[in-house]
Order: structure tokens, then C-alpha cells, then sequence
């Protein structure tokens, strides 16, 4: 078992002869997370990644910044090609930046999973604070509560949801926009 195989929904787990554990309930880390993490963190597998499944990602410029499975932080630096007209970052980057930290943790507790889940964005809500111009990260730390969620479906069956926040900083530490996102989860069924 590798270091993230065990995982609580509300508490940060402890490290005990190389396994992670937790005082109360396990939710179990996806087998393949740690295969989905090693090409997150490969700059050129990553690329490789986003250039097949999120074309437009690789085209605006998103990089992952850092990933674990509670967090992950994407960086956007604002260029001519992610810009709008008032010479800050266009709306819609910002939003694929906060869709991505918070569906890569989604999508490491699903990927090559068996049952396979299917993932789905069903809204976003945004409040933009201030112009983003340089770099911006979009963090989201939620992967316990995506994981927790995901467990949820595989119990039951049933279609599950959450929402998931993304907030975004520029250089100097300020935010700058903040994102909710609504994810639903369904156990695809064997057809």
C-alpha cells in the first residue's frame, strides 16, 4: 500500500509505519491515484495529458503548480493568448483554471477506476474581485470531501454531488476570484 491508500473525510491522516491512518472511518484512495499523480506531476506527461483530454487548457497556458490528494494548485500566467481587451485575464480562463484544480482531484479518485465513475460539472457560481493580471493560483483543497463523495457513490449507487471551491491569487498573496463548483457523481452502469 502506498502512502495516500487511506484517507478521512474530516481529519488530516497520520503517518504510522509507512501507511497512512486515521482515528475514525477509511475511505479508500482510488488504486490508481498514485499512477494519475505521477503524470500530473511530469511536466511533459502532463502536457501530453491536457493536450488529449483538455485541449483548451493546454492552449490558455494551465500548469499544474503542486498536487496531492487534498489539494491542487493550477497556475495561469496572464499572456496575449489567455488576455481580453482591458489587458487582464480573460473570465473564461479564469474559470477553466478553478474547473481544473478542483476536477483534477476529482478525476485522480476516478481515473481507471473500477466500477467506473462518471464526473459531471452541473454549476459554477463566480465573484471576481479584483483584475487578474501575472500569475494567478487556483487552489482547491477539497480532495477529502471529493473523495468522500465518490466513496459515497460507489455504496450506494446512487448519483452523488458536492460543491467544490476554487480560490484564486495573484503574486502578492490577494485574492482575486473565488469559484464554487457543483460536481455530480453517478457509478456508470455495465452495459
Amino acid at each position: 500500500m502506498s502512502q495516500a491508500d487511506f484517507y478521512t473525510k474530516n481529519e488530516i491522516p497520520l503517518k504510522k509505519n509507512n501507511v497512512l491512518r486515521a482515528k475514525q472511518e477509511y475511505h479508500f484512495m482510488n488504486p490508481s491515484f498514485d499512477k494519475f499523480q505521477r503524470i500530473i506531476r511530469n511536466p511533459f506527461l502532463f502536457k501530453f495529458f491536457i493536450l488529449q483530454k483538455l485541449s483548451a487548457a493546454f492552449w490558455a497556458g494551465l500548469c499544474i503548480h503542486h498536487f496531492d490528494a487534498q489539494t491542487c494548485v493550477v497556475r495561469v500566467k496572464k499572456s496575449w493568448f489567455n488576455q481580453n481587451p482591458f489587458n487582464s485575464m480573460y473570465f473564461a480562463v479564469e474559470a477553466m483554471a478553478a474547473e481544473m484544480s478542483c476536477g483534477m482531484l476529482a478525476f485522480s479518485q476516478i481515473y481507471e477506476r473500477k466500477p467506473a465513475v462518471s464526473m459531471l460539472v452541473e454549476k459554477i457560481e463566480a465573484s471576481f474581485l479584483k483584475k487578474a493580471s501575472g500569475t494567478i493560483l487556483f487552489t482547491c483543497k477539497d480532495g477529502g470531501a471529493i473523495l468522500s463523495t465518490i466513496q459515497e457513490a460507489l455504496q450506494t449507487g446512487e448519483g452523488t454531488k458536492m460543491v467544490c471551491k476554487s480560490t484564486a491569487t495573484n503574486e502578492d498573496g490577494i485574492i482575486v476570484a473565488e469559484f464554487l463548483l457543483t460536481w455530480s457523481f453517478k457509478v456508470k452502469s455495465k452495459s
